[in-house]
């Protein structure tokens, strides 16, 4: 049997911290994966190829990165805990190493230089979501993710529409992105084990973040800003306390045949886009 990482276990992974004279730290949401069959799993599903630029957010100890680099890629990965910068640049020569908040102007900036077409992680719950759609905006060069993440979040990423999970941040990452594929991580595969569930999702580049990509995602949270509201109302609650003409919108719906008594969820991606043009053409 193929092993993808030597980190890969619960022995492996108490004896790496114990070399590093570290433990694990709940405020960062650091639960190392443990289960090498979930790395391999994790592999086929980035697709990756030799050469590729991908970007690690949260490398840990090294276990995916070990992986990783076997492929022969260039990994560029992003670690908060300074603890761990030592650890891991001694153990992989042909890591490139960022150290800081993944969400940070001047990490940002460097990842738009490396010009990385794949982010490939276990990401820290706490900020996955936002990093997942903030990569895709701000990093033009990024082509597909596929990251561990708590399985709400999958849930909320692929939901459709009319569903409970569907809201804002569904539309406006789906704006950019489709879900190709994903499959359910029990919490046993870490160490030590989550309190949540956790999910593998895969996402590919459909457009990049323009103008009328942001003008898109605004309404989307205008739709989503009074949820149980019709779209009309939540939209023009929005666009008020936004400081927006109001007006607009009765004009933006209709030319995008869009029913005022409708609800947000009830619209797709495509809906945003053609309301988006319409609302732009009203004027806003």
């Amino acid at each position: 049997m193929t092993t993808h990482s030597s980190l890969a276990s619960v022995r492996a992974t108490r004896e790496r911290l114990a070399e590093l004279g570290l433990t694990t730290k709940k405020y960062l949401g650091q639960h190392f994966l443990i289960d090498d069959g979930v790395v391999g799993k994790i592999l086929r599903l980035a697709a990756i190829e030799q050469g590729d630029c991908i970007v690690e957010v949260g490398p840990g100890i090294g276990t995916l990165t070990e992986a990783l680099l076997a492929q022969q890629v260039q990994l560029v990965a992003v670690e908060l805990d300074t603890a761990l910068h030592a650890g891991l640049l001694e153990r992989f020569n042909a890591l490139g190493l960022i150290g800081g908040d993944a969400l940070a102007p001047t990490v940002i900036a460097q990842l738009q230089e490396l010009r990385p077409v794949a982010l490939v992680a276990n990401l820290p719950y706490a900020v996955a979501a936002t990093i997942l759609l903030e990569y895709f905006q701000v990093l033009p060069s990024l082509q597909s993710a596929t990251v561990m993440i708590q399985r709400e979040v999958a849930e909320r990423i692929a939901a459709r529409p009319a569903s409970k999970a569907y809201g804002a941040y569904t539309v406006k990452l789906g704006l950019l992105t489709d879900v190709v594929e994903q499959f359910k991580v029990h919490p046993q595969s870490f160490y030590p084990p989550p309190r949540v569930n956790s999910t593998v999702i895969r996402l590919e580049r459909v457009r990049l973040f323009g103008e009328q990509i942001a003008h898109a995602s605004m309404l989307a949270e205008a739709a989503f800003f009074q949820r149980r509201k019709t779209i009309r109302n939540s939209m023009q609650a929005y666009f008020l306390e936004q400081g927006l003409c109001k007006d607009s919108v009765d004009e933006g719906l209709s030319q995008a045949s869009i029913h005022p008594q409708a609800r947000g969820e009830t619209l797709t991606t495509e809906d945003f886009l053609s309301l988006a043009q319409s609302i732009k053409a009203s004027g806003l």
